[in-house]
């Protein structure tokens, strides 16, 4: 068995819960978001103006009327507003419609007003004709040979872009040379994965198992919408932007290729952001920027509740088809599969990463998957915390729920055969055999808990579910992991606290993480290290917040900037000591001669001596930087639902998730993040997705439509941190925020497979699918 985190070492920080620096302020409600930024000058307030079409011509936009409601002070067109890198492939470089509009909510105009009152009445006086074109919503119709474009522009004048593979660091398939059938242009990218031989497999295989499934349209459905607020300097040569971001660096770089301006002109102020979950890595910002600089004032845009489900980039809807085949003795010998992501109006929807997904679970000596992106006029899609893996593993661990029970086999046995372990070959071509994971250790973890092992007692309903069928499920998942190089540095104050100077967005508490890693690495206590954002002009460059990499890939790097920092600090005190500095050790707030502890010098005293007028001592300033391989990491759930045959109703009782961490750096944010993401999963699977007419109306455009979880929706959630230490991390330590999430909609699926008897294939399973399922089922037997 892979060797676990060692929990008897000497740890004087790390490993220990710690309460998020942020939370005081915002549950207080005293943190500014990026629309709360007070701004010098007479701010202007944006809103747009969506296209009522799904797809359509832009004959002509009339703004006479707008600009006559008192306080409108500008309208900008796709037209009237140029962006010097336009590109009608990229949203950020073609964020207001020319020509053609390709969704219901395709922004055509850009209102400024004195109020948001006012922006909104001269919005609604917009007058713009169109003259409608045909409307491809469904993928599958997208993709056959005649069907009507999406789009006008063919892809090769669109561009391709990428999507959720920046999330992850994963290489993708090969560009299949030609297509076993006819294609429309529709489909923007295909890939092809292959491993071994898929027709050998077939033949060795002595029980096959195939089925298709769909999910839908998932909102990431943050609590902050997308807000944007720019003010550019007097001279209206550079522009300071607070936006609802995941990250500084790369806001800053699509700003300023959408301009074609100079990086330095762009600064990105460091900002709390109310929740992103993957869907804010830049969108509007460019062409925020570019008002203001038209309109040489400052501009603040905050999308509506229904302006972000229309205009914003949700999650892609799959379509995904899963073969499966073993031998009588649960081999698994060959997985063939097609994975269909809907791309909306734009490429780069990330089927590949899907595909890579769907064979990163199992041992399996022959792959086939073919994936497509397909463009439709919907609304262009984005990433959603794991983008990919939700879906895909919905359709894998369905399918291998279906497959042991043709094989008789038990689930957890079944996986605890075929399931990845490290040396084992992977389909990613920069790395060919799977590094340390956790799944194996993740399983075992389940199997010893009470929810499964005591499952055939825990199947009798509660007395006030009196007549509901109780079932339970498991299912597997994990995430490849991102990497991205990052940057830190600390100084030592005056005060003897030690100031960390970080690049990134803590969007879930990493800075919780880091301060501990920093205090571990320095060994002081974690009460004196503060972590710092500042902007992109003055912090060290990291990534984006996303891809389960923050803690992973800076936390390397904030280490090696306090151990940088510990070693000019003891040089310093040997000299204050008369001492050597291997003879010297750091205890909470001072450095004492180790077994000497009278003799001591404070961090206090240091911090003065190296920034006094005249001293002879120079600043402590320590610097670090980390570039990594990533950790894949994997998780084991089990749900407990209880289902009323009568109604469909599902409601999930019990949940167990099992992930391996690496090393918790901070159980109690961990935890969270498990708790967080099971809930999000739970309404992937019974409650959200949008809904949309023939004619690519959005049904679900407000909350009173789209239903998200809520509090009574979530059941007793109970985390098992599984830690099996990853190479590269610090301390051992991987990435957490994606896999809480991946497992659970197959975890419950499998349930109700259980409870029932009947196999839903789509998500959301809502109580009138469920109901359907069954009446099938019944009727067919």
């Amino acid at each position: 068995m892979t060797q676990t985190a060692d929990r008897s070492a000497d740890y004087k920080a790390i490993g220990k819960s710690l309460q998020r620096p942020d939370a005081p302020a915002k549950v207080t409600g005293q943190a500014r978001y990026a629309g709360d930024i007070p701004v010098p000058g007479k701010l202007l307030y944006a809103r747009p103006v969506l296209s009522p079409y799904a797809h359509a011509r832009i004959v002509n936009i009339d703004i006479s009327q707008a600009l006559a409601v008192p306080g409108v002070r500008a309208v900008y067109t796709g037209e009237t507003l140029p962006l010097e890198g336009y590109n009608p492939g990229e949203r950020t470089k073609s964020p207001l419609a020319r020509q053609e509009v390709l969704w219901a909510g395709h922004p055509v105009a850009l209102v400024l007003a004195e109020s948001e009152t006012a922006a909104a009445d001269g919005a609604a006086e917009v007058e713009v004709d169109y003259e409608p074109l045909p409307v491809v919503i469904d993928p599958l119709a997208a993709m056959e040979p005649g069907a009507p474009l999406a789009r006008l522009l063919t892809k090769q004048q669109a561009g391709e872009i990428a999507g959720g593979e920046a999330h992850a660091a994963v290489s993708g398939g090969e560009e299949e040379e030609q297509e076993s059938r006819p294609l429309s242009e529709n489909v923007c990218d295909k890939s092809h994965l292959r491993q071994g031989d898929i027709q050998a497999g077939w033949r060795e295989a002595e029980v096959i198992v195939e089925r298709r499934y769909q999910t839908s349209v998932v909102h990431q459905s943050y609590l902050e919408p997308q807000t944007i607020t720019v003010m550019p300097s007097p001279g209206g040569t550079h522009y300071t932007v607070w936006a609802s971001a995941q990250g500084l660096f790369t806001t800053r770089t699509e700003i300023a290729e959408a301009l074609k301006l100079a990086e330095g002109q762009i600064h990105v102020e460091s900002v709390p952001i109310g929740g992103a979950f993957g869907g804010k890595f830049t969108l509007l910002e460019p062409l925020i920027v570019a008002a203001a600089r038209a309109a040489r004032r400052p501009v603040r845009l905050a999308l509506t509740r229904s302006e972000d489900l229309l205009a914003a980039n949700p999650a892609p809807q799959a379509i995904i088809t899963v073969r499966l085949g073993a031998k009588r003795d649960g081999t698994l010998v060959a997985l063939q599969g097609e994975v269909i992501f809907d791309s909306g109006a734009y490429p780069g929807a990330a089927a590949s990463l899907a595909g890579f997904i769907l064979a990163s679970t199992y041992r399996c000596p022959n792959i086939d998957i073919r994936c497509y992106e397909v463009l439709t006029n919907k609304v262009g899609v984005g990433a959603y915390r794991a983008p990919g893996a939700p879906q895909a593993t919905f359709a894998l661990e369905s399918t291998v729920d279906e497959l042991c029970s043709e094989l008789g086999m038990d689930p957890l046995e079944f996986r605890l055969k075929n399931c990845l372990r490290e040396g084992d070959p992977s389909l990613d071509r920069r790395r060919p055999r799977w590094p340390r994971i956790g799944l194996l250790e993740c399983l075992e973890k389940v199997r010893e808990h009470p929810l499964w092992a005591q499952r055939r007692e825990l199947t009798t309903p509660p007395p006030e579910l009196s007549g509901w069928k109780i079932g339970i499920g498991l299912a597997v998942g994990g995430w490849p992991g991102g990497t991205e190089p990052a940057a830190a540095a600390c100084r030592l104050d005056r005060d003897g606290r030690l100031t960390v100077i970080v690049g990134t967005v803590d969007l879930t508490g990493t800075d919780s993480a880091l301060t501990l890693i920093a205090a571990e690495g320095l060994g002081i206590s974690p009460e004196l290290v503060q972590i710092e954002h500042g902007n992109s002009d003055s912090v060290p460059h990291s990534g984006s917040t996303g891809g389960s990499k923050i803690t992973y890939t800076m936390g390397p790097a904030v280490l090696a900037a306090v151990r940088d920092a510990r070693q000019q600090i003891l040089e310093v005190a040997a000299e204050l000591l008369e001492a050597a500095v291997e003879d010297l050790e750091i205890e909470r707030d001072r450095v004492v001669v180790r077994g000497v502890p009278d003799r001591s010098v404070s961090l206090q005293r240091i911090g003065q001596v190296t920034t006094a007028f005249g001293s002879r001592y120079q600043p402590i300033y320590g610097r670090g930087r980390s570039a990594l391989s990533s950790s894949p990491m994997y998780a084991a759930h089990v749900a407990r639902v209880a289902v009323d045959p009568e109604t469909g109703e599902v409601r999930v009782l019990d949940y167990l998730a099992a992930q391996d961490v690496g090393f918790a750096i901070n159980p109690a944010e961990i935890e969270g993040q498990i708790h967080g993401g099971v809930t999000q999963g739970i309404g992937w699977a019974l409650f959200e997705g949008f809904v949309y007419d023939e004619q690519g109306q959005l049904l679900t455009a407000t909350l009173m439509d789209y239903a998200l979880p809520h509090s009574t929706d979530v059941p007793t959630i109970t985390p098992l941190l599984v830690e099996v230490p990853s190479e590269h991390g610090p301390f051992g330590a991987k990435g957490v925020g994606e896999p809480p999430v991946v497992p659970v909609a197959a975890a419950i699926a499998n349930a109700i497979k259980a409870a029932l008897g009947v196999r839903l294939t789509r998500l959301p399973m809502t109580p009138e699918r469920v109901l359907s399922a069954l009446q099938q089922w019944q009727r067919a037997r």
